[in-house]
């Protein structure tokens, strides 16, 4: 029968994810049948799980780090952002529904039951299922038919360890206020800590873990420094990108702007990891910078919207001048459809009923479709014939002249558009820039050389590198309870 063990943090962005990836991958490379589990995640950065439907793109990294397929079970509950109110929400790989904050609150005891199914499929025929929470349990207004955390954990009989980020400040009275905030129930099913993001002397933390064990009675179970390695591996939020300074200095600049409600934007890791590259992550408020020679329009869970909001911070000037000036562009998804004609929604599908004025750098018309398109691709490129691999997660069909320049095959089939003088790009395809074929010929185009490296290795060196970096910082006798 497979062991579980639950990682919750003492709030949000505290690691978890990259803890569970490391923790994943050291279960593996000790030769243990591992996998991932998330009951509830609230991401636009979706992937596509081997056994088709979506999950959060965290937990097709962490069965990554397993060597295990991805499924949907991994992830039974994907909540999508498209308001400030409101998600769409996934159950299983499928859209269930729409609701508000409010209303979702009232359907989480029916979902439960689809979490305990797939949490039962996930265990089957592993030795160790590591959990990943979301938020944190000391959220008491919410543990009311809790499905993501001690809800969760005391239904599963899942012990739970909780993490604590020190660079935030605060991780004591964090763990300690946790500690006292949550029911005997709750407190019962937390069986230690760990603290994570530590700088400097890990000795200068002895007394605060005394004090820690004196107000809650809790090991523990290591500490954790900054993990370099956890920069190479694709971001689950888009919270980080709040945090990214300006990219180092490249020879060739690409500009993303950062929509409200921006989807997939891991899409442009492979190309932050060029050192010839600058990327610019480019903030409401800010311009698109001169220097740009090309701007990548990134996915959105709400087009229209997005659309909207581009308009709103000038960008749609700033594009027309950069292509003007000679610059080229890349939509990818959401950002495809924008740089169309028109973007139609006659049933309301992101909100209201409407029809709205595209960017008009491709002749293509976008409408909002019900059958939303969930798959991964084998693909190739129309510009450069070279492979390509990726998926797709979208509503709506696009067609138009500059259909007939297509930008890729996708399974034999032409997707996306070019315009005539080929500047300007669109494609439904997530995952263009991983194919390091593709990503050489892109840089070539702009004149560098070189570019290209082995992307999916990175990937898996940098997993490697946490399992190593996890296995000296926690602590032998906890890990071999766990992991053996």
């Amino acid at each position: 029968m497979a062991k579980a063990v639950m990682l919750q943090g003492t709030g949000s962005d505290v690691g978890k994810t990259v803890l569970v990836a490391g923790l994943c991958r050291l279960a593996a490379n000790r030769g243990l049948i591992v996998r991932p589990f998330k009951p509830q995640n609230m991401s636009n950065n979706a992937a596509v799980a081997d056994d088709g439907g979506e999950i959060g793109r965290a937990q097709w990294l962490q069965a990554l780090a397993c060597r295990v397929p991805s499924s949907v079970h991994m992830n039974p509950v994907l909540l999508k952002p498209q308001s400030e109110t409101g998600s769409q929400i996934i159950v299983q790989g499928k859209v269930f529904g729409q609701a508000k904050g409010r209303d979702y609150q009232r359907l989480k005891p029916q979902l439960l039951s689809a979490v305990l199914e797939s949490f039962e499929a996930v265990k089957a025929g592993a030795d160790l299922v590591v959990v990943e929470g979301a938020g944190s349990p000391a959220e008491i207004n919410l543990r009311a038919g809790d499905i993501a955390n001690m809800g969760f954990a005391t239904r599963a009989g899942v012990p739970v360890v909780l993490v604590g980020d020190i660079d935030r400040g605060g991780v004591i009275a964090s763990l300690v206020g946790t500690h006292t905030i949550l029911p005997e129930e709750d407190r019962r099913q937390i069986v230690g800590y760990i603290i994570n993001k530590f700088r400097g002397d890990l000795s200068l933390f002895d007394e605060g873990i005394d004090a820690i064990g004196r107000f809650t009675g809790w090991p523990c179970f290591g500490i954790v420094p900054w993990l370099k390695a956890a920069g190479r591996l694709p971001a689950e939020d888009s919270v980080v990108l709040e945090r990214l300074a300006a990219g180092r200095r490249g020879a060739l600049k690409i500009a993303v702007p950062v929509l409200s409600r921006i989807a997939n934007f891991d899409d442009f890791d492979p190309l932050a990891a060029e050192a010839s590259v600058e990327l610019a992550y480019i903030r409401p408020g800010e311009r698109l910078p001169l220097d740009a020679a090309l701007v990548i329009l990134p996915g959105s869970k709400s087009t229209i919207g997005d659309l909207e909001d581009l308009r709103a911070n000038g960008w749609d000037a700033d594009l027309a001048a950069h292509v003007r000036r000679g610059g080229r562009v890349i939509g990818i998804c959401g950002g495809y459809q924008m740089l169309g004609s028109s973007v139609s929604d006659p049933l309301g599908l992101e909100g209201e009923s409407r029809t709205v004025a595209g960017l008009g750098l491709l002749d293509v018309d976008t409408v909002m479709a019900p059958e939303k398109t969930v798959r991964n691709s084998l693909a190739r490129s129309g510009e450069f014939d070279v492979d390509l691999s990726g998926y797709e997660i979208h509503l709506g069909v696009t067609e138009g002249r500059d259909c007939a320049r297509a930008a890729v095959i996708i399974d034999g089939r032409p997707d996306g558009a070019r315009s005539p003088d080929g500047r300007v790009m669109g494609t439904y395809l997530h995952g263009l820039f991983s194919s390091d074929s593709y990503r050489a010929r892109l840089l070539e185009s702009f004149g560098i050389s070189g570019g290209g490296g082995d992307y999916r290795a990175s990937v898996e060196n940098a997993l490697d590198s946490l399992a190593e970096e996890l296995e000296m910082r926690l602590s032998p006798e906890w890990l071999r309870q766990w992991i053996g």
